[in-house]
């Protein structure tokens, strides 16, 4: 239902989509702010998440720069921060990397690999073959909007039954 819905992208959800969308009369600071505030939470606390995560994610030292001062890694590294500051349970990352330069999208792989690996739950669309071999536990692919094959990683990418898997999978991968 809607409201329960609703919930869930409140609360327990935290979206990084293609772009940052950042709203860009704010501040790096400001960006991160903006989804923090809980009843009863103090402006101190506040502070601390929002240090520490621009810690993690090399950000600390444009807190007070707007987005148009910043590279594309470093706009979606806060929109990684501004999610992850409403302490969701899982997070959703629709092509995260797509409209990035070449050289930026290491940068935020390795940040989505950092969550990763501190046991972030995660549900990533992405083009990026390498990464999701890596760091996936289960993969689904789709085409058209049927999901041709899904399981672990190493199955869907070391022997995928499908034509249409194995065809794409060659674009990306040079063992298959």
């Amino acid at each position: 239902n809607e409201k329960e819905n609703a919930r869930l992208r409140k609360n327990e959800l935290g979206f990084v989509f293609q772009t940052s969308n950042l709203i860009s009369n704010l501040t790096v600071y400001e960006n991160i702010l903006s989804p923090t505030y809980k009843n009863g939470v103090s402006r101190k606390e506040v502070d601390v998440k929002i240090k520490n995560l621009t810690d993690k994610l090399g950000l600390s030292n444009h807190l007070k720069k707007f987005p148009s001062q910043l590279s594309g890694g470093q706009q979606q590294r806060v929109a990684i921060a501004r999610a992850l500051a409403m302490e969701p349970k899982v997070m959703l990352f629709d092509e995260p990397t797509s409209a990035l330069d070449p050289e930026m999208v290491g940068e935020v792989l390795d940040v989505m690999k950092r969550l990763a690996g501190g046991g972030m739950p995660m549900l990533v669309v992405t083009h990026e073959m390498a990464f999701a071999r890596e760091v996936s536990d289960r993969v689904v692919f789709m085409d058209g909007g049927v999901i041709l094959e899904q399981g672990a990683p190493q199955e869907v990418f070391g022997h995928p039954r499908e034509a249409r898997t194995r065809e794409f999978l060659s674009r990306y991968l040079e063992d298959i």
